[in-house]
């Protein structure tokens, strides 16, 4: 792989400050967030002054744990603009969540928000190793979900050829990358494995692909996927964060010649680790809840928003912002099975290291008698289908789930292409169980 590490004169002079001179900015840009949201969102009026306290209690920075935490009920509890703190008709644009769990969570930009979200991803696309001048093939879909329109308008700001493909249709996703000579793909880490899956149907060897950088995000991956993915198409696999919520992809990411944790671009979003039992927050190293505050937005300034994504904070490398790990997993996705905590993450990491299954997997839930059950449906490669190969890699994938997370499950094994591809999003877990 190419050493695509950028020039410190190309950087921010904001991303290598000191930490005393991030810490002052926050602090200003903190004290203006609040007070925005305190004169101009009736939400947050009431809540400060239900906590018992005032945008005029910020003294310091640590002085944000006596603020509120926003929830996303909140968020839909105040459907579709009560949130704004602008008049609507000041309103740029709108994105919107799928709404599968509830209403949408709405959210809304001003031009001005618009403008610094172009410039974190174009910030974050520049970390991960593209370069102003390089083709990029943005397969995160188009639409209310904010994944499309926020890689293509940083792609726009860095200076980049945009190819606005959206997801789906997997083989022409292969012909545009091919014929259009792409060297930066922005993708979901699932959605990767489909074209990759598409490219050895065609023949086609994907480390001989145009493809140099590959941004990936929207859901959790592991390091032991990001290997898989670079081993087979010889680039750079970078992760980005985002939310809706806080703003959109770009609210963190790696740097192509670290990959040791997203930083967090701390001069527009302030982060905090919470106990998620309790509330409280935890020193920086230690694992817990991730909570956003934003920091310079105009439309939808976001306080205290518990994200239910579960990392930790560590300090800044490559950058002086600091870094957080990598999702392991969320809150409400995780799985409790017989009194262990299960992330899709963890069965992801055994899958991996078993030799001779693909990388695709569904979780299913179910109830047997009295007894919740979880069963993975993996599937073979193309070379790797005998009966007793079968057998033998159900096996070995049961064991290491067993030895690493603690329970036993049941693995099945399906032909090459049986286990359901993504289109965008992976749906993991399947749950059909019994509710009481």
């Amino acid at each position: 792989m190419l050493d695509l590490t950028p020039r410190k004169e190309d950087l921010d002079p904001i991303e290598i400050a000191s930490r005393d001179e991030i810490g002052a900015l926050q602090l200003k840009r903190m004290k203006w967030s609040l007070a925005h949201a305190y004169e101009n969102v009736p939400f947050y009026r009431n809540a400060f002054d239900k906590a018992g306290v005032h945008p005029d209690d910020l003294k310091s920075l640590s002085d944000l744990k006596s603020f509120p935490f926003t929830m996303k009920t909140d968020l839909r509890d105040n459907y579709p603009f009560g949130m704004f703190a602008v008049p609507r008709e000041k309103i740029s644009r709108i994105h919107a969540s799928s709404g599968t769990t509830g209403k949408p969570t709405v959210v809304g930009y001003t031009k001005n928000d618009i403008d610094v979200w172009a410039d974190m991803v174009a910030r974050s696309m520049r970390a991960s190793g593209t370069r102003p001048g390089d083709v990029v093939h943005i397969a995160y879909g188009y639409g209310l979900f904010t994944g499309g329109l926020g890689a293509h308008y940083g792609a726009e700001r860095l200076g980049c050829t945009v190819v606005p493909v959206s997801g789906g249709m997997t083989s022409r996703q292969i012909t545009l990358i091919e014929d259009f000579r792409a060297s930066t793909i922005m993708v979901t880490p699932s959605y990767v494995l489909s074209i990759l899956d598409e490219y050895r149907a065609q023949g086609l060897d994907p480390r001989e692909s145009p493809l140099q950088v590959g941004i990936f995000g929207a859901e959790p991956w592991t390091n032991a996927m990001r290997l898989e993915i670079e081993a087979a198409f010889d680039m750079h696999a970078v992760d980005i964060y985002g939310l809706s919520e806080v703003m959109g992809p770009g609210v963190a990411n790696e740097c192509v010649e670290t990959k040791d944790g997203l930083h967090v671009w701390e001069d527009h979003f302030y982060p905090e680790i919470i106990n998620p039992e309790t509330g409280e927050p935890v020193a920086d190293g230690e694992m817990g809840e991730l909570v956003f505050t934003s920091l310079s937005k105009e439309a939808f300034p976001i306080i205290r928003y518990r994200t239910r994504d579960l990392t930790r904070l560590l300090p800044g490398t490559a950058r002086s912002m600091r870094r957080m790990e990598k999702i392991t997993g969320r809150t409400d996705d995780m799985i409790i099975l017989r009194g262990v905590n299960v992330f899709p993450t963890q069965i992801e990491e055994q899958l991996l290291e078993v030799e001779g299954l693909a990388p695709h997997f569904q979780i299913e839930l179910a109830t047997k008698g009295r007894m919740d059950t979880l069963t993975v449906h993996v599937e073979v490669l193309e070379d790797s289908g005998s009966e007793d190969h079968r057998a033998a890699a159900a096996a070995d994938l049961a064991k290491r789930v067993k030895g690493s997370v603690g329970i036993s499950i049941a693995v099945s094994i399906r032909d090459p292409g049986d286990v359901a591809r993504s289109q965008g999003k992976a749906v993991r877990i399947i749950d059909n169980r019994e509710k009481g």
